[in-house]
């Protein structure tokens, strides 16, 4: 079975400033790969050590992407080769523009039989890239899914719903965009790191796919929430009265 994971190169949460007019500032944040996307690596090679098959990395974004600590991040975690789509065209791309780059970059690295995504991005969180690369690629598309094994040439997937756990059998090609439920993502050895450094890394520009740029959407601004005083109001006890009291307050907060 050939697996891409795909993941996205997200700013270090603690390194953004919230400027007085409640704009960020990521001038002085470091790059590093989005939380959710570690669990689609590990469900990649989980699924290869287990039923065999290749594990390739892919990833598309700003010329950032194309650095040398972020790639050995990936590598280290098991994948034998990395793709990258490394241009600036793709600094703001939105969803749409994001999965129309990767579809490109899978049918170029041809055969792909299962692509695994995150549940969402670090940083915008939309949970709409794997939808729309599924769509796109004509693959079976399947989000919250928090465990895939393979029997036989098929995938058996499980999506924890809100009141279930619904069990699916998928035929190959597919995408599937996984939880963080799904598995805890290993932490590599400094072997395993240094390693990483000899694995093949291919990168192309958007010129070098053929791919279909252009957002549907435009963000008009982003801006961290208002501060709020605390009330620092503390109840203790579960009496009837303590609830009339809380209830009270609530209603004069709300009002």
């Amino acid at each position: 079975m050939k697996i891409v994971a795909c993941y996205k190169v997200v700013p270090e949460e603690q390194d953004i400033v919230v400027k007085g007019d409640r704009t960020l500032a990521f001038d002085k944040a470091e790059w590093k790969i989005g939380q959710y996307d570690l669990n689609a690596i590990e469900a990649g090679m989980q699924l290869a050590e287990a039923a065999g098959g290749e594990v390739s990395a892919l990833s598309i974004g700003g010329k950032m992407v194309d650095n040398s600590k972020l790639k050995k991040a990936a590598l280290s975690r098991g994948p034998e080769q990395l793709y990258l789509v490394a241009d600036d065209a793709l600094n703001a791309a939105d969803c749409y523009s994001t999965a129309a780059t990767l579809a490109a970059a899978v049918r170029k690295i041809g055969g792909v039989d299962l692509v695994l995504c995150g549940e969402g991005s670090g940083d915008i969180y939309a949970q709409q890239v794997g939808a729309v690369l599924g769509q796109m690629l004509g693959y079976a598309t399947l989000n919250a899914v928090s465990k895939v094994t393979a029997q036989g040439d098929n995938l058996i997937v499980e999506r924890t719903l809100e009141n279930e756990v619904e069990v699916l059998e998928v035929a190959p090609p597919a995408v599937i965009s996984v939880t963080t439920d799904i598995n805890k993502p290993r932490i590599p050895s400094l072997k395993e790191i240094m390693a990483a450094g000899k694995k093949p890394a291919t990168t192309w520009g958007v010129g070098d796919i053929q791919t279909e740029l252009g957002n549907k959407t435009e963000i008009l601004s982003t801006l961290a929430p208002v501060e709020a005083d605390r009330k620092m109001i503390i109840l203790e006890g579960d009496s009837d009265d303590k609830i009339a009291e809380l209830y009270e307050h609530l209603r004069r907060v709300l009002a």
